[in-house]
């Protein structure tokens, strides 16, 4: 489960970097804050 997590959140975080990248910082943010909160790093929300 911490794998899938690990995935799903850098797949958020590198979504988000490209949003930024798109000039769309609102969507970017709230991309890559939502990966840093998934990860086995952050606060996950499944646990």
């Amino acid at each position: 489960m911490d794998f899938l997590l690990w995935i799903i959140a850098v797949i958020l975080v590198i979504a988000g970097v490209f949003a930024l990248i798109r000039r769309q910082i609102i969507w970017g943010i709230v991309l890559i804050v939502l990966g840093l909160l998934v990860g086995p790093g952050g606060v996950s929300l499944f646990s």
